[in-house]
């Protein structure tokens, strides 16, 4: 049987497959018209976060059994019309699940002391200590949307290092542990000094944050989205951000990738990463361990 590979895979996840017999063919950087025109022959497509695997190419598939996301979000996965068609689309929702949590609180650590912009000025022979007195996360109310595996995992760090955690989910009201409070949509909004989003994106409602979302905010929040472009409505962000509103805000991800909206990335209260919430090594063995797996079990049926 056969399988193609659509983005980067870990060589031991190759190899996983191949030892079980599969014939595997990486085909990097195609574009959703490329694989469509390639994907006959194929009884698994694996992709990460870059391929798109929309409708044409699951109609153009004639023996196609899987499609794998090697990740957490199927956003870039037509399954709708996948499983109408009897394919099977499967992810790897636990393997980069660490990865994730320590950037997003990485991140919130660069937004409270200033890494990027003192780092960025020391390289330009300035010492400006006074302009980069920054402030400490202990103490401080984290609210997470979105309290599954990420959110807890974000949630126990932060706990950790003295944050008061909060959280919201629009499918659950408890939560199995004890270091969360949950609590109402508009009561985090309003209670939280950082935001950090760990929620997939739903089409059909929008984005979770938008003008309405950040008005209900602390004047001089911190936010961090590492879960998916579009869950924050940009252009409303750039507003929140301009009048002061929110105070500081790292995006690991966006509405368009690679994304073309460089007013959002050059603003100097903003900081930027290329989607990088599973790229760890760990993370990415995990991935493509897990993901290799999963295609060996689901064609060896």
């Amino acid at each position: 049987m056969k399988v193609m590979v659509c983005d980067k895979l870990a060589d031991d996840a190759i190899k996983i497959m191949k030892d079980a017999g599969l014939e595997v063919d990486v085909k990097i950087g195609q574009t959703e018209e490329e694989v469509a025109n390639n994907i006959k022959g194929y009884h698994a497509v694996i992709v990460r976060s870059a391929t798109k695997i929309r409708k044409p190419a699951i109609e153009a598939a004639d023996v196609l059994k899987v499609i794998a996301r090697g990740g957490i979000g199927l956003d870039n996965i037509d399954v709708a019309d996948a499983k109408a068609k009897g394919i099977q689309v499967i992810n790897t929702p636990e393997a980069s699940t660490r990865s994730v949590a320590e950037l997003a609180v990485g991140l919130m650590f660069a937004l409270a002391r200033f890494i990027p912009q003192a780092d960025a000025s020391m390289k330009k022979a300035q010492w400006e200590k006074k302009a980069f007195e920054g402030i400490e996360l202990a103490g401080k109310t984290l609210g997470i949307i979105g309290t599954g595996r990420i959110g807890k995992e974000t949630a126990r760090i932060a706990n950790l290092i003295g944050m008061k955690v909060i959280g919201w989910d629009k499918l659950v009201k408890t939560i199995d542990v004890d270091f969360v409070k949950m609590v109402e949509f508009d009561e985090l909004l309003a209670q939280s000094d950082f935001i950090s989003l760990h929620i997939p994106l739903d089409k059909t409602a929008g984005p979770t944050l938008g003008v309405t979302e950040f008005g209900k905010m602390k004047q001089g929040a911190y936010l961090v989205n590492c879960a998916r472009g579009g869950v924050v409505d940009e252009k409303a962000l750039l507003e929140a951000l301009n009048s002061g509103k929110i105070a500081r805000v790292a995006v690991d991800v966006f509405m368009k990738e690679p994304t073309d909206n460089m007013a959002l990335v050059n603003h100097p209260n903003v900081i930027c990463t290329p989607h990088l919430g599973a790229s760890s090594k760990e993370g990415q063995k995990r991935v493509g361990k897990e993901v290799a797996e999963k295609i060996v079990a689901a064609l060896k049926k």
